[in-house]
């Protein structure tokens, strides 16, 4: 029988190609079926779990995002740090933020498990091993040093929660109160000079740029007076007196009035912000976490340093 090698080569070619097709399509699927996976805001590869009921979140600023998604009563545990954050039931026992309680998170039970940066500051890359190797999904979430990085924070957290418009209402009223700010900030051109205390005397701490805070700082249309250094820094006396700021800014919630002792401090009556009553205190939640809820901090430092032109 003679056969036709053209129409055999035709058809060997065709099967080829089906073959071809057929692979990667399984590929394509395979890939497809792993599209759970994804990685945490440190970098970290984790897969989602089918559903979220019960959420712990170890971290202020992470619980307030929660909170604010509309996820608060899904919360089944904190840490210590986290028992002024409104809508989180009274009765949770909340963890170590340094050092939590593994065996504990394993028993609850969690679906996920949201973790501060903070947590991680001793040196472990991974400190919730043990819970993810339980089965367990962890987030660890880093702490965000720009109004951008708290913002894509919100985007990620709602992401995870199945809540991205939420998530993006959130970020769009950040986003209008900022632009509000700064237009009016844009408009100053006598920048007055801020000095913003995070801890008290003797051990003097403030920041420079790369930090939210002093990002906060320009928004408003003022001058950080360590805007030159890098990151949370410690402060000498001497600096701050060359310096001599405008205005005086602290965060500081654990002494009895904050401000009567740094008006009260030897040789500070000379900076211009004590000799002009220009001392505040800012809520330190507010401007310590890095949240949503640092608009609330952004209003507060405006009308401190520029309260005519906030008010």
């Amino acid at each position: 029988m003679k056969r036709n090698w053209k129409k055999i080569g035709l058809s060997v070619f065709l099967v080829t190609m089906m073959f071809i097709v057929t692979a990667c399509g399984s590929q394509n699927e395979e890939s497809n079926g792993n599209e759970e996976t994804m990685v945490d805001r440190e970098g970290f590869p984790i897969t989602l779990p089918d559903g979220i009921d019960r959420i712990i979140t170890i971290g202020p600023s992470n619980a307030e995002i929660i909170v604010e998604l509309g996820f608060g009563d899904n919360i089944i545990q904190t840490d210590v740090f986290t028992t002024d954050v409104p809508g989180i039931s009274d009765e949770i026992t909340n963890l170590d933020i340094m050092s939590p309680d593994l065996e504990w998170i394993i028993e609850l039970a969690p679906d996920i498990v949201f973790v501060t940066g903070m947590t991680r500051v001793q040196g472990d890359d991974d400190p919730l091993r043990l819970v993810s190797d339980a089965g367990i999904t962890v987030i660890y979430m880093p702490t965000s040093t720009s109004i951008d990085d708290i913002k894509e924070d919100i985007r990620f957290i709602a992401n995870v929660l199945g809540a991205d418009e939420r998530g993006e209402e959130i970020i769009a009223d950040m986003t209008s109160e900022i632009q509000r700010i700064r237009e009016i900030g844009a408009g100053i051109t006598d920048k007055r000079t801020v000095y913003f205390e995070i801890s008290p005397a003797p051990h003097l701490f403030s920041f420079g740029r790369g930090t939210f805070l002093n990002e906060m700082i320009e928004v408003i249309g003022a001058v950080n007076i360590f805007a030159d250094e890098e990151g949370w820094i410690g402060v000498a006396d001497e600096s701050l007196l060359e310096a001599n700021p405008d205005v005086i800014l602290t965060s500081v919630n654990f002494l009895d009035d904050p401000i009567d002792e740094i008006v009260n401090r030897p040789g500070w009556d000379a900076i211009t912000a004590v000799q002009n009553g220009d001392v505040f205190i800012i809520d330190t939640a507010a401007s310590n976490r890095q949240s949503h809820n640092i608009i609330r901090a952004l209003k507060e430092m405006a009308i401190a340093i520029y309260p005519d032109e906030f008010r």
